[in-house]
């Protein structure tokens, strides 16, 4: 009898242990771990959302229940292919930047239950980005104010300031619609900045203008400083011819005079001299 009460016993003791070790994976499969970077909200089995955020580390039953999940760190908002309107008019070709924000954990909950759906994204896998399409949206406002201010041709020049004023206009945005304490915009990044083909074609055109006046303008004085040459050329050959008939008519006063004896003929020498007695 004692044996049979041992070996009930011996047998018991595993299964214990089995027992709780189900007990212990059926609750850990149960569980939903909030990760570094993100925030957790419980909706009950009535679908309704407990106003109590779930901190980064924590472990939450989902026997009863779920919990969502949602990244509040560094999230990135890719705005692209705008085509705002410059300070000359002109409307640009492309325009791209990326915003990155942050979302304040405590505001999590109200962000969720009170803001439209529409202002969030859900990714492939499901998981949802919060006012993703709201920052999109106020970025988009921002850049069509920015742009234009400057010259199409000039933006690239500017890219800094750009990106520093947009930044501005999002946060006096998120100030007026009283969600400067719940979206933080840390970053936004200019990426693509490209005038329409008009403007680059005239702009084009201008240059080679200017390039072909200069040219002109060589010439012009080329010709000038050549004509200024010949007159020079030219004066100076009547001053010599002028010199020579004066000295011609010095040597034949000379002569006349009888004051020259030896007179030196050129060779080429076409006039006549007249030599007095000695």
């Amino acid at each position: 009898m004692d044996s049979a009460l041992g070996a009930s016993e011996t047998y018991e003791k595993p299964m214990k242990k089995i027992f709780a070790l189900i007990l212990i994976s059926l609750s850990f499969a149960g569980c939903s771990r909030i990760n570094t970077g993100e925030v957790g909200l419980r909706v009950n089995f009535d679908k309704t959302v407990e106003q109590s955020e779930l901190k980064p580390g924590s472990f939450n039953q989902t026997v009863i229940g779920s919990i969502l999940k949602f990244p509040i760190k560094e999230i990135a908002a890719d705005v692209t292919d705008l085509q705002p309107l410059a300070a000359d008019n002109s409307t640009m070709k492309d325009f791209d930047l990326t915003v990155v924000y942050s979302i304040n954990p405590d505001s999590v909950s109200d962000l969720w239950v009170n803001k439209s759906r529409s202002f969030h994204a859900e990714a492939s896998d499901g998981e949802v980005f919060l006012m993703h399409s709201y920052v999109q949206l106020t970025a988009r406002n921002a850049v069509f104010k920015v742009a234009r201010k400057y010259a199409a041709l000039g933006m690239n020049d500017v890219r800094g300031a750009i990106e520093t004023e947009i930044m501005a206009a999002m946060k006096a945005t998120l100030e007026q619609e009283k969600l400067s304490g719940a979206i933080l915009v840390t970053q936004v990044q200019v990426k693509s900045i490209v005038p329409s083909d008009a403007v680059k074609l005239s702009a084009d055109s201008l240059v080679r203008a200017q390039n072909e006046n200069k040219q002109k303008e060589v010439e012009v004085g080329t010709a000038k400083l050549e004509a200024e040459r010949i007159a020079a050329l030219n004066a100076n050959a009547g001053a010599i011819g002028y010199m020579s008939a004066m000295a011609q008519m010095k040597i034949a006063e000379g002569i006349a005079n009888g004051k020259v004896q030896t007179v030196v003929i050129p060779y080429d020498f076409k006039g006549m001299v007249n030599v007095g007695k000695q």
